[in-house]
Formats: structure tokens, sequence, C-alpha cells
């Protein structure tokens, strides 16, 4: 546990910007001696789960973090390229350095460079603004009837395929699988029979094997025009963390305790879905990054103060899949985040999706508002933490 003069201002640097780490950044204002610096690599804040929205033209997905951050929060437009845990230390992209007593890794995520022959040179993903913004571009120099590969049958795609099929747009959805496999069998059939009545073709089994400029070809030796690929499989994380030394698991997500403190620094708190408490990440969602940056801002808190720091306590309670802009499922689920066989679909299912957007930037806005005002559901199991997840140094 931090031991710390409880009269001197305690130097707190968030690396990044997104669900979590904006929501750590709000809550830090609970402590008055403390000072904040959000370091992040972009001047404005990205609506992830807009983002398909965004590729289609139906919404937008940038918020200008000043409606954002409360006061006090000092943004730096950069990114980080290296901790340094010994001298406390920030190394910034710029050249310039932070220093910090305390930070909060709230790096996230971002698509990972798929591994199919082609699809990193012929293939788009949307999962970072850039991505969707050159997607965009790309799209609107397309006629309508050109054909559209979306590959990927998890709830990017989904939501990807139904935007642009609600477009006019000529859409084939390649699952390599099962359609959202995390949703319940009637949850499936409804999104299936959504998507057929919309002109999407939705091939299950198929699996991609090569991508070209002009086609997709499946394992079986089959081809399938394609103007444009859009990938929307995998994620991976920033490796940061990794390349500074401390322990991450294979994915590159830093190794923490069930308090969000790496295992190697308890001067370090991870958020987000850069963060694998005791090796065993929750699932990637804006769901789980609001609660997540609370409670890694309340760790950080309690770590100044001396006190010990509570253990994570969330529970998944479902999922929200938009299907264009008039219908929707929300999958209930049980606090384990396993899938009821039970949900809500149609327009209630839009309106619910709709909310639950809002509700992801609301919860940032409502801890600038009032610092430590954010609830969430709780009651979600965890695993016993393994003895290697222990902090292990100061």
């Amino acid at each position: 546990m931090t031991d710390n003069n409880s009269n001197a201002t305690q130097r707190v640097v968030v690396i990044g910007g997104g669900y979590s780490g904006t929501v750590a950044a709000n809550r830090l204002r609970m402590r008055p001696d403390t000072d904040i610096t959000l370091v992040n690599p972009r001047p404005h804040f990205v609506d992830r789960i807009r983002l398909h929205q965004f590729v289609a033209g139906t919404g937008d997905a940038s918020i200008e973090y000043g409606t954002l951050l409360g006061a006090g929060i000092r943004l730096v437009v950069d990114s980080a390229t290296r901790i340094d845990s010994v001298e406390r230390t920030v190394t910034l992209a710029s050249g310039s350095v932070v220093d910090y007593d305390h930070l909060v890794y709230a790096v996230g995520s971002a698509a990972a460079v798929p591994s199919v022959p082609g699809a990193a040179e012929s293939a788009c993903a949307i999962a970072e603004f850039e991505l969707a913004q050159r997607l965009r571009a790309d799209l609107e120099q397309l006629g309508p009837e050109a054909p559209i590969v979306v590959v990927g049958g998890g709830p990017t795609g989904i939501e990807t395929a139904a935007e642009l099929a609600e477009r006019g747009r000529a859409v084939t959805l390649v699952c390599g699988g099962t359609l959202m496999p995390s949703l319940s069998e009637p949850g499936r059939r409804y999104v299936a029979k959504w998507l057929s009545r919309h002109g999407v073709t939705v091939l299950e089994k198929q699996r991609v094997a090569e991508v070209r400029p002009d086609a997709v070809l499946f394992a079986d030796g089959a081809a399938h025009p394609s103007a444009r690929t859009v990938w929307t499989t995998g994620f991976a994380v920033p490796q940061l963390a990794a390349t500074s030394g401390l322990r991450t698991d294979p994915l590159g997500r830093l190794l923490t305790d069930e308090t969000l403190t790496s295992i190697d620094d308890d001067r370090i708190v991870a958020t987000g879905d850069a963060a694998a408490p005791s090796g065993v990440p929750l699932r990637m969602s804006s769901q789980a990054a609001g609660a997540l940056g609370a409670r890694a801002a309340d760790t950080v808190l309690s770590h100044i103060a001396g006190t010990e720091a509570a253990v994570i306590d969330l529970a998944l309670i479902g999922t929200c899949v938009s299907l264009g802009r008039r219908a929707g499922i929300r999958q209930l689920a049980h606090k384990d985040d396993t899938a009821m066989n039970l949900y809500i679909g149609g327009r209630a299912g839009a309106r619910i999706k709709e909310v639950t957007c809002k509700i992801g930037v609301g919860k940032i806005r409502r801890e600038a508002r009032g610092p430590g005002s954010l609830m969430w559901p709780k009651g979600g199991p965890r695993p016993q933490q393994p003895a290697s997840a222990r902090i292990t140094s100061a």
C-alpha cells in the first residue's frame, strides 16, 4: 500500500481518453489535492459504439472533450511511448516527459491486424476513428449496387451490415461460424430474420481464406465479389505496458490484482480493455468500461489515502445490438453474462440501444458534474485470485 504525504499534491496521469479513462479522470476529482493529466492521441473523444453509424453516414462518433471533462483536468494531445515505473515518468511521442505519483493505464483496444492473406492490405477495419473515416470516404465513392462484404458475425459486424443494408447497400455478412453466439437462440433467429428481410446475405459457416481488392476467397475455393471488404473481427491492445517492462497477459493487457492494481507496481492501476485482473479480463465493452474506470479511480484514491482498495464488483447483464436506425435487440443476461432465452426486439430494442449509447457518454458527464456519483450493476462472479496476481513490488 502506498505511503503518501496526505498534504502534498498528488500528480495522477491517465493514459487514454476513452470511456474508461475519462470516467477515471473525472472521478479522481473527488480528492481536491490531485493534479490530473489526461494523455490522449486525439483532441476529441471517440464514441466507438457509434462508429458503424459514422461509417454509414447515419450518425457522428466524435465529441469535444470540453463537454466531457471536469474543471481542472489537463488534456495533453499526444501518445505515450514508454512508462518508467522507477522514475515515475511517461515519455510521449513528441519527446515530452510527464511526471506522475500515480498512473491510470487506460489505453483501450484497437483493431487487430488480420492474419488472413490480403486482409491487412485490402480490407478495412472500423475499430478506430481514422480507419472509420477512410472507410466512409471509400463507400461514398461507390454506387449503391457495389457489393460490400462484412467479415465478422459479432456485434460490430452485424451493426455495420445492418446500417449499410438499411441505406440500400448490397451487403454480405461472413460470420466464420455461428452468428453472434453470445445471443440466445431466439435472439439469433430474430437477428437472422431481420438481416434476411433487409437483403443481407448471411454466410455463417464460410471462412475467409484470402482478401483481394475486388473479391473475398473462401476456404472451400469459392469466391465472392467485393468492392469493399470490412473487417470487424479481432481486437488488439497497445503494447505500451509490455514494452515498458510491466507484466501483461498474452494479448498485452496489464496484469493486475482484483483492485485493478498492477502486480508489478502499486502506483499503476489499469482499467478498461487494457486491464487483466487476476489474468481474467472482463468482456471488452463500453458497459464494463465506465464501471472499471470508476473503480480504477477509487483504487488510486485509496492508495493516496493509505486505505484498503475495494475489489471489482461488476455484473454484465446483457447486450444491445442495433439493426439500422429503426430496430434493435436487447438481449437479457444473467449476472455472469450468460444469455437468457429472453430479448426485446424491434423499435423497443432500437430505443433501448439508443439509450444505452447515450448512457456510455452520460456516465462520463455524470462524473464531470459530480465526481463519485456513478453507480453500476454489482454482483457479477469473479474467479479466485491466484497467487501470481498479488502485489509483488511497490
